[in-house]
């Protein structure tokens, strides 16, 4: 198929595949004129990449479980990933409770609302940093 029929398949727009190929992710078999064209085991690949991407996987890591034999996949990467997912899903679930808490509170002011400033504290913790800190990382 060609790359618009490709684009068309996966719903991804040609310039991305046109990237996944410039990143050795995925590779052409050859051209019709000026046209791309791609086996359609190709749509397999894309998908194990959208797969890896929606699980937080960079594209190096992704295009690192190719080889020309196939996918191999680390098993310990995967693991680790899961860590990492169960860390955002612990994340993501306390601040949906306290969105919740906060909408229903009924503090006149949410910065009187103590689970509102914990809640301020850890979508804050490690996002801004200290103006002290900068400096010393500067001079390091």
């Amino acid at each position: 198929m060609d790359i618009a029929e490709l684009a068309k398949a996966s719903g991804l727009p040609v310039s991305t595949l046109r990237f996944y190929e410039e990143k050795g992710l995925i590779q052409s078999s050859g051209r019709s004129g000026l046209r791309r064209l791609f086996s359609t085991n190709v749509i397999e690949r894309l998908t194990l990449i959208a797969l890896g991407r929606n699980a937080g996987f960079s594209l190096d890591e992704i295009g690192a479980m190719f080889t020309p034999e196939g996918p191999d996949i680390n098993r310990t990467l995967l693991l680790a990933k899961a860590d990492e997912l169960d860390t955002k899903i612990k994340e993501l679930t306390s601040m949906r409770d306290g969105l919740r808490h906060a909408a229903a509170c009924k503090a006149p002011n949410h910065f009187e609302c103590p689970k509102f400033l914990r809640l301020l504290h850890v979508a804050g913790k490690n996002r801004v940093r200290q103006p002290n800190k900068l400096k010393e990382n500067k001079l390091k």
